[in-house]
């Protein structure tokens, strides 16, 4: 098990995903923004190691515009070196990274030019992960996306979709249940047509489950991973944030509720992504709170 959090460090004094304006696009700009990002990703996952957080989400933004017509730079040839250095760098401290691209990815919409885009949009992230020369345990996680009217066609839409992506995408993909519209079941559904890895996120499933109960569904969760190819399952985190609108994540980590986590969780080893708003804050913790779980890997002899 380890234990990390997504895109955004707040102690470290940087941004891995900076951007720009698509009016101020240049070939220049573009290299600088990328390179920045770069160095402050490596500095991101430096910290990480020190402090035991073996488990990143990159941001999608490493690259501004990678997908979009107006980017025809050599970015990947040109920060090839730089990539391999990451990897490298990932590989020796057996940290696991995932990404995650934004809500507009949506490869079961009705509309074709959006599903061309989004097809560009993971294309561009599987690239992320290849230039690093990560294998298919570095995953690219999705929503299923809309219902369209007709959920048992979106539903099908997807399974078609799915097999019209690049073969390097296919073996990062897993799908995530959501809290409205596609439940662990129906993820379920799909990875039985596809064969792709469900990470289960257990705020969403609280929120929007069938009345089925959370060892239930991370234990049919987790028998979607092949663990050879697709590593230790990959499991989201949060809670209700108190006071907050329903399905917000919370501020801070409820250690009593993490607590509990762990303990209702105790058959199954799976990598934690706490999507927490305070980012390495609550993640500090929850590695604390978990220090005695046997499952929790630590990194005592660092490789930097």
């Amino acid at each position: 098990m380890r234990i990390g959090y997504p895109c955004i460090n707040l102690t470290v004094g940087c941004s891995s995903g900076r951007t720009f304006r698509l009016k101020s696009y240049s070939e220049s700009r573009i290299k600088q923004t990328v390179k920045n990002n770069l160095i402050c990703l490596q500095r991101i996952l430096k910290f990480n190691v020190e402090h035991d957080l073996l488990f990143f989400r990159i941001t999608s933004d490493v690259v501004p515009f990678a997908s979009h017509p107006i980017n025809n730079s050599d970015w990947q040839e040109h920060f090839k070196g730089d990539f391999e250095r990451i990897g490298e760098f990932i590989v020796r401290n057996r940290m696991r990274v995932s990404m995650h691209p934004d809500q507009f990815t949506l490869i079961n919409s009705v509309r074709e030019e959006i599903f061309e885009r989004s097809e560009k949009e993971l294309k561009y992230h599987a690239d992320i992960f290849d230039l690093m020369k990560l294998d298919a345990s570095s995953k690219i996680q999705i929503h299923v996306g809309g219902v369209y009217e007709d959920k048992k066609r979106s539903l099908e839409r997807f399974v078609s979709r799915f097999h019209d992506l690049d073969s390097s995408t296919q073996k990062r993909l897993v799908i995530e249940n959501d809290d409205k519209m596609y439940n662990l079941s129906d993820c379920l559904n799909i990875s039985a047509q596809i064969h792709i890895p469900v990470l289960f996120d257990a705020f969403h499933h609280k929120i929007n489950n069938s009345m089925q109960m959370q060892e239930k569904g991370l234990e049919l969760s987790e028998k979607t991973w092949n663990e050879k190819r697709d590593g230790i399952p990959m499991v989201d985190y949060s809670s209700q944030e108190p006071g907050g609108l329903p399905r917000q994540h919370a501020e801070t980590i409820d250690e009593e509720d993490f607590r509990l986590f762990l303990k209702q969780t105790e058959p199954f080893d799976f990598d934690i992504m706490l999507e927490i708003k305070d980012k390495e804050k609550s993640a500090f913790k929850a590695l604390e709170i978990a220090s005695r779980d046997p499952r929790v890997r630590s990194t005592h002899l660092k490789v930097h």
